[in-house]
């Protein structure tokens, strides 16, 4: 029994890292604000940052939002491709919202639980699974960004509506291919950060004479 509860546990804690991970990056908007300055977003796509601003609120608030069914920028035009597209992106972004709203609140009962039997053992294997993700990831994207970009985009989405044409969709003008490196960066810290206090969290147990 322990057993079962020890891999639910592992399990839960390690989608709990990883989905929150995620929706704090996109949530993190003065991310994208500094690299609108950063990146020189300004020079590169001839809009000015307030109008650059306004446009990926409206497309952040979207992808948060499991309300607003239909995407609106304030002044870019969009193609149905796009919005197609945008559409898919969405419901990505909506999953690992769901999945975290799931996962956070059981994740905190099982943590109080196990706590209570004084069991950890759960914890080393959720950092150490955890740990992984970042690790093969960030070994990808170090050798390669450009073929990790658009292989997760080929995984993904069973279509070409990612690659847009700026004629049709200006958006793309505003969000460059390093902007999407400093996100993964960011999931990725999120993820190590995670599993490093689960770690830390096995460790003080069984200084504390927890069980493993």
């Amino acid at each position: 029994m322990k057993k079962i509860t020890d891999t639910v546990s592992a399990v839960t804690v390690m989608l709990c890292i990883m989905s929150l991970a995620v929706v704090l990056t996109l949530a993190f908007r003065p991310l994208y604000y500094f690299d609108i300055d950063y990146l020189e977003i300004e020079e590169s796509s001839g809009y000015p940052e307030k109008e650059i601003r306004e446009n990926y609120d409206a497309l952040i608030s979207y992808n948060l939002s499991p309300f607003e069914k239909k995407l609106e920028f304030p002044s870019f035009p969009m193609s149905e491709e796009a919005e197609i597209h945008f559409t898919e992106v969405k419901n990505i972004f909506q999953f690992f919202l769901k999945l975290c709203c799931i996962c956070g609140p059981v994740s905190v009962i099982l943590i109080m639980w196990k706590r209570k039997r004084e069991e950890y053992g759960y914890l080393k294997a959720a950092g150490i699974a955890t740990i992984a993700v970042p690790a093969v990831m960030g070994l990808f994207i170090g050798l390669n960004w450009e073929r990790a970009f658009v292989l997760f985009h080929e995984l993904v989405f069973q279509n070409d509506y990612w690659i847009f044409d700026s004629a049709a969709d200006p958006v793309i003008n505003i969000l460059p291919d390093r902007f999407f490196l400093h996100c993964a960066v960011m999931i990725l810290g999120i993820i190590a950060a995670g599993a490093a206090v689960c770690l830390a969290g096995y460790s003080i147990g069984k200084r504390k004479g927890g069980k493993s």
